[in-house]
């Protein structure tokens, strides 16, 4: 009977810390998508992964061009109106790294039209899932995470971006 229960225990465990780990990675990418909505630039950029940050020139450089962007988008005319995130998929091993995708629907004010996009987040933990932090993967970034990161687990496909409406 011990051993039976123990069994369980055993293939119930990891059903267990993955069911954790994907609500910890869902939570912290839902922090950015209404950070993203509500303007608030500086959340966004502290749940950006260090290498974007450092591509850019560190978190001031990127929070001024965030800043600066943002106007000239809303002066254009073209506003976020909503971010949402799906369920993470599977998580990859990567050197010390896990990552995974998490899925990120936005929908944007362009004028009068609206405009819908399917993209994803790389999310990446170097802390086995406690936290996490993202890329948003759009035709630039995806070219560059085989640069970004070496030991990045080619089992995890990622799919190209889609824009629907207009």
């Amino acid at each position: 009977m011990k051993l039976a229960i123990k069994l369980t225990l055993l293939l119930l465990l990891p059903v267990a810390l993955y069911a954790q780990d994907t609500t910890v990675v869902k939570k912290q990418a839902n922090i950015v998508a209404a950070a993203l909505i509500a303007g608030n630039y500086s959340t966004v950029i502290n749940y950006m992964h260090p290498k974007v940050l450092k591509m850019v020139g560190g978190k001031d450089k990127l929070l001024q061009l965030m800043t600066n962007g943002m106007k000239q988008m809303k002066a254009q005319g073209i506003t976020f109106q909503s971010a949402t995130i799906g369920s993470p998929g599977k998580f990859y091993k990567a050197g010390t790294e896990i990552h995974c995708l998490v899925p990120e629907n936005v929908t944007m004010k362009v004028g009068a039209n609206t405009l819908h996009s399917q993209s994803n987040l790389l999310a990446v933990s170097s802390d086995k899932g406690k936290n996490w932090t993202f890329i948003d993967l759009n035709k630039n970034t995806i070219a560059q995470i085989p640069k970004m990161f070496p030991n990045f687990n080619k089992a995890l496909k990622i799919p190209e971006p889609k824009q629907m409406g207009m």
